[in-house]
């Protein structure tokens, strides 16, 4: 029997790692992938824009009444061994709704490589895949196989690399261009020893506390870095490193950190980051692109 649980409309500004954002018009909740099927009469229902929250990390959400219903893919579980591929690879599936770090760690002590550059990322599986998010020369769209996706047009699928493109922080499936929900991923992975990939992953771990803010109240990288350019360099050069407004700021580790220093609303930090691409525009010439998803 199909099931979603149908809640209240959640604040983003519990929900990101941002802390930041006003209340949704609903959430939809489901734990197994079939229960997708449901999505799209629920959809229609409620109103409003779908808008898929995993662990909340890479989202700048907007003040007060904001016109989404929540999609929450929560399918978890510990991630399962599939089979040796015939290139020596060992395949993993995992569900959309496992954090990342859950993820990272569990390869670690099963001596399997491949996201261990990915160590202190926040969010979940799903987003990480949605995102392609990379980190240290990792990134998920290296080591996908095979990804399970839900679309109003297409339904429940599995999608082979053939049927999906992963690029430079963008994750796409052929022939869905509007919403899809990221249900599950199976990834390939390399075999090492797993003292080599713990004693890698804590040197990067390290690395990052020092040069980012990985405990303070950010959702990440804020902008994508230009082809042949670090946004944070730009940002730096252009005076904007620790630089604040109101609540928000631009971290001192890390000059591509958004970071709400408490009590921060969204249209500070657009104020801020308006402000900042213009610097960076007329002092280089590169149009700085948001790595964030903004929501409106």
């Amino acid at each position: 029997m199909v099931t979603l649980e149908v809640r209240p409309g959640p604040l983003f500004a519990d929900r990101t790692t941002l802390r930041l954002g006003g209340r949704a018009l609903a959430e939809i909740v489901f734990t197994r992938p079939e229960e997708a099927a449901g999505l799209e009469d629920r959809l229609t229902g409620l109103g409003g824009a779908p808008f898929v929250l995993g662990g909340g990390s890479n989202v700048l959400a907007g003040d007060g009444e904001l016109p989404f219903v929540v999609v929450s893919p929560r399918i978890t579980g510990e991630p399962v061994i599939l089979h040796e591929r015939p290139q020596g690879k060992i395949r993993v599936r995992v569900g959309a709704g496992v954090k990342l770090q859950r993820l990272v760690a569990w390869l670690a002590t099963q001596g399997l490589s491949g996201l261990g550059g990915l160590i202190g990322v926040p969010g979940s599986v799903g987003g990480a895949v949605a995102g392609n998010a990379g980190s240290y020369g990792d990134a998920m769209g290296d080591v996908l196989a095979r990804v399970q996706v839900w679309s109003p047009g297409t339904g429940l699928a599995w999608v082979a690399r053939e049927g999906f493109a992963a690029a430079y922080r963008r994750f796409t499936v052929t022939g869905v261009a509007g919403f899809f929900v990221v249900l599950a991923a199976e990834i390939d992975c390399e075999v090492e020893e797993p003292v080599a990939i713990r004693g890698a992953m804590v040197a990067n771990l390290k690395q990052k506390r020092a040069s980012q803010p990985i405990t303070a109240a950010t959702a990440g990288s804020l902008f994508k870095n230009p082809p042949g350019e670090a946004a944070w360099r730009l940002l730096e050069a252009a005076g904007f490193r620790g630089k604040r407004f109101g609540g928000m700021g631009l971290s001192e580790k890390h000059a591509n950190f958004l970071v709400n220093y408490g009590g921060g609303t969204c249209s500070e930090a657009f104020a801020l980051i308006d402000a900042a691409r213009e610097a960076v525009r007329e002092r280089s010439g590169h149009e700085l692109e948001l790595e964030v998803r903004v929501a409106p």
